[in-house]
């Protein structure tokens, strides 16, 4: 079974939460989704941090977390992939974010997502969740 947790500050007014979710499932059709929340105070990093802390010891080993809470979307700060024990992945942005829940699981070692591979078709300025972090 493929477990993916979802964290973001998208709130739930748009389609936005809709759109990454699909791009998941073309990626990965027998993947379960589960939603943390949506819901994360927008741009608020340390909230998305604490929540994502909170809610990553009940999930499997194995489980793929992916997290966008991101004022920096568009800038300089890089999209990553952190491995941690018992397999457990995170992926979002490299702005604090991932950290806390990254030591709490085992951090082991972290990758910026680079690769046009991992990069979808096309990437909007606005919209790293959907074109980048939900298609790896």
């Amino acid at each position: 079974m493929h477990l993916v947790s979802l964290l973001t500050d998208f709130g739930l007014k748009d389609p936005y939460v809709a759109e990454m979710k699909l791009v998941l499932i073309k990626k990965c059709p027998k993947a379960t989704l589960v939603d943390i929340t949506h819901q994360v105070e927008k741009h608020n990093i340390v909230e998305g941090a604490f929540l994502l802390e909170m809610a990553v010891p009940f999930f499997p080993d194995g489980t793929v977390h992916l997290a966008v809470v991101d004022p920096g979307v568009g800038s300089a700060r890089a999209p990553v992939v952190v491995e941690c024990r018992g397999r457990h992945v995170l992926v979002g942005p490299d702005n604090g974010l991932l950290t806390r829940a990254a030591k709490l699981l085992g951090y082991k070692q972290a990758y910026r997502i680079e690769s046009p591979g991992f990069l979808g078709l096309k990437v909007a300025p606005t919209f790293h969740g959907r074109d980048i972090f939900a298609t790896w």
